[in-house]
């Protein structure tokens, strides 16, 4: 399926939405200069569009198959990861002391947007690689970040994450895979793991396993939890594949979509593994993979929704039906129902988007300051750029069959595969449902701190804007100030279960803001007038007044909710 990477997209939310100039004017991304950014930008283009997008349809027909133990991956995918890895796109955000390109996330997640929506089955590869290798950089011993870092930044070794059991999904805390001292500094790891992404791969020379696993007399809960590096050939003392360990991948899960990409069922019969970080400090060390893995996965709804708009604006502007009701090619684009679809699907990818590189560039400023307000906000954008991006993904999917008709309930024509492989994106690395409780728990224990430092930017840049655009900033400024008071209402509920019962909507509703004050932000940049103003204009007048019903829902409480019955419910 053709795709071409929307360059001048992401340098125009680098330098007039999220301010990639402050992040790159630390010290600490000093060498991220303009220049720089923009030859990297062209160059992961290139990439998706001539490498990656070729093998999109090849992966969702012929699959990854699993023959007498060997992980067969669907024709074309080993050439194309490898040109990721000698691109040395794995490593874009890596230290430079393991071989790293020391790039900002802001740039990396712009990449992963990129080969995301080029083929998404296959950028999970290098995306699961990044989060392990930030993991192993703030956790794990010299020793093992001496061996495994350089292998899994230059894509030679490739990295996973295994948490997930038959009995315990996203209640990490009842795993039961054990992990047993060798006496010698090693430990035995036992255990099954389910929903392993990429478990196996004939293209990389190793595959390393982070694996979550419990000590012997290890407190129940998630306190009794810590990680381990157990790879699938133990390195020799040259650090290079040796003795294959004892595990290995039972079967492959049947899925709804990712073919290409295969989820693991991982056998652990006594394998051979070393400690990363402390005894009983597993979960911390995961989280850095898994917050790497949420923002990731939020751009990954974000790429899905780019290929597939692209793919549905391609048949619009080619499929003649019906008569027009304005002089032009005689195409379905010019339905105004089908017009409506289009442009809603813009308009949210870019909303979503910049909410995902905002995130980006507050883990960066975070990084690169180490000022607690940065590090704040980035914990606070983190769950809505993952929930709202796969949103995003899932909604633009789906419209783009429904443009393409009956046509796009037929598989040969590509538009159904978006929306099943973004599917599960919703899912995993924590369900959107958990990230909304993240959101209105966790992130707003500070009171809502986080939260008001950025409506209170939203709203003095509105208030700034008035004078020059006052029909898109006046409705951003009331919207904003909705979203405060639910906000209020959320901090001042004591019973979680009150916050819980609206933290989606609540979610969704600050996203929808958030989209208005970037959709806005645009639009001044290009002084009111242009392509940027009237997808502005038509996303604050369309689609920024849905915050009022979701701000609505999100401050009912849980009293009515749990008035409902089982029997209602079954009746």
């Amino acid at each position: 399926m053709p795709y071409r990477a929307p360059i001048n997209e992401f340098s125009f939310i680098f330098d007039k939405i999220v301010g990639l100039g402050d992040v790159t004017s630390t010290p600490l991304f000093e060498d991220a200069s303009h220049d720089v950014v923009t030859a990297i930008l062209a160059e992961a283009a290139k990439l998706s569009d001539e490498k990656l997008a070729p093998v999109n349809r090849s992966g969702d027909e012929h699959h990854t198959v699993l023959e007498n133990g060997v992980m067969r991956a669907a024709p074309g995918y080993g050439e194309a990861y490898q040109a990721i890895a000698e691109g040395g796109w794995v490593g874009i955000a890596a230290r430079p002391e393991s071989g790293g390109m020391g790039l900002p996330m802001t740039v990396a997640s712009a990449v992963n947007d990129m080969m995301g929506a080029a083929c998404l089955s296959l950028q999970l590869v290098p995306l699961l690689s990044m989060g392990q290798i930030e993991a192993l950089e703030h956790h794990a011993s010299d020793a093992i970040k001496e061996l495994y870092l350089p292998k899994l930044t230059s894509g030679e070794w490739t990295g996973t994450m295994n948490l997930s059991e038959p009995q315990a999904g996203s209640d990490v805390g009842a795993l039961a895979t054990k992990a047993e001292p060798n006496g010698d500094g090693t430990f035995s790891i036992t255990g099954q793991k389910i929903w392993i992404s990429w478990g196996d791969a004939d293209f990389a020379e190793n595959i390393c396993h982070l694996v979550l696993a419990r000590l012997p007399d290890a407190p129940k809960g998630t306190k009794g939890i810590s990680l381990f590096m157990v790879p699938k050939f133990l390195p020799d003392a040259d650090g290079n594949p040796g003795e294959r360990n004892d595990l290995r991948v039972v079967s492959i899960e049947g899925k709804m979509g990712l073919h290409g990409s295969p989820t693991c069922v991982m056998e652990y019969s006594g394998a051979k593994g070393w400690l990363v970080g402390p005894e009983g400090g597993g979960m911390a060390a995961m989280f850095t993979m898994m917050n790497n893995a949420r923002l990731g996965v939020g751009v990954q709804g974000v790429s899905s929704a780019e290929g597939a708009y692209q793919h549905a604006l391609a048949y619009a502007m080619e499929r003649k039906q019906g008569r027009t009701p304005v002089e032009g090619p005689g195409t379905i684009i010019d339905h105004a129902d089908v017009r409506r679809m289009l442009a809603e699907s813009k308009c949210d990818i870019f909303a979503a988007r910049c909410i995902a590189l905002a995130c980006a560039a507050a883990i960066d400023m975070g990084n690169a300051t180490g000022d607690a307000a940065w590090k704040a906000r980035a914990a606070f954008l983190t769950p809505i750029a993952k929930a709202f991006g796969t949103e995003t993904g899932m909604r633009v999917s789906e419209t783009g069959v429904q443009i393409f008709g009956g046509m796009g309930f037929v598989e040969e024509t590509g538009a159904a595969q978006y929306y099943r492989d973004v599917r599960v994106t919703a899912i995993y690395e924590g369900t959107n449902g958990i990230q909304a409780m993240d959101l209105v728990a966790r992130k707003l224990m500070d009171g809502g701190e986080a939260a008001y430092a950025l409506l209170d930017e939203i709203e003095a840049d509105a208030e700034k804007t008035r004078a020059t655009l006052p029909e898109l900033a006046e409705p951003v400024w009331q919207a904003t100030e909705t979203l405060r008071e639910a906000t209020e209402w959320l901090v001042s509920q004591s019973d979680l279960q009150d916050r819980f019962a609206g933290a989606v909507p609540y979610l969704m509703g600050f996203a929808r803001v958030l989209g208005g004050y970037y959709h806005l932000k645009a639009a001044l940049a290009e002084g009111g007038e242009g392509t940027r103003s009237r997808l502005a204009k038509f996303y604050i007048d369309r689609l920024l007044p849905e915050h009022t019903g979701l701000l609505t829902h999100a401050r009912q409480g849980a009293v009515d909710l749990y008035a409902i019955t089982h029997d209602d419910l079954v009746a």
